[in-house]
């Protein structure tokens, strides 16, 4: 039974689950059905399909970025240790359950790694003028891959009407074990390089 957290709430992954090394992390969103008229629909003038894109920022100390290659995302879909494995992107939110899903291995995350920081924006979203109020159903979640067990749920309620990136949730080392972090903020960043300068 997957415990359901409000934003701001942490919840400890690997103490209450001895054994647990490797998990899949499933973000997800609906767009919301625009009822453009007829004439729209068939001459253009409708919205472009809005493209939400998950990735991985992987912290070090101070909750400062090291390297480049620490971010994980459609463009670089594995770290560079192997820990972190992003399953490729997904265009559309279209259809139920998970649109993109991250394996992490927490065994093998790096020791100067301290956070890793789930991240969602909208690609191109200058251009489109698209925004998270377009966006309903938002959630991260984490999944046991070996019991196919849901152990955190996390629906980012809130209205996000102009933000145009979400931190959606940490997971963090605390001592020897991992927490996770339902974290729902909504940024006016508009593209992921400028989330990831924030770290820099």
């Amino acid at each position: 039974m997957a415990i359901n957290l409000q934003k701001g709430q942490r919840i400890d992954l690997t103490k209450s689950n001895p054994g647990l090394s490797k998990i899949l992390v499933g973000l997800g969103w609906d767009p919301v059905q625009s009822g453009g008229s007829f004439f729209s629909s068939i001459f253009g003038g409708g919205n472009a399909n809005i493209d939400c894109d998950a990735s991985v920022i992987m912290l070090g100390e101070n909750d400062r970025l090291r390297n480049n290659k620490d971010v994980i995302y459609f463009g670089n879909l594995r770290s560079a240790d192997g820990s972190v494995q992003h399953s490729g992107d997904n265009l559309t939110g279209d259809g139920d359950g998970d649109d993109e899903q991250i394996m992490v291995d927490l065994s093998r995350v790096p020791s100067y790694i301290q956070k890793l920081v789930f991240v969602v924006n909208i690609y191109d979203c200058v251009k489109r003028r698209q925004h998270f109020g377009m966006i309903r159903n938002a959630f991260i979640r984490v999944v046991n891959p070996s019991t196919d067990q849901e152990l955190v749920h996390y629906n980012l309620s809130d209205d996000y009407s102009g933000k145009t990136s979400l931190i959606a949730g940490e997971i963090y080392r605390h001592g020897t074990e991992w927490k996770f972090a339902a974290i729902g903020h909504g940024t006016n960043a508009s593209s992921l390089s400028e989330i990831v300068r924030s770290y820099s």
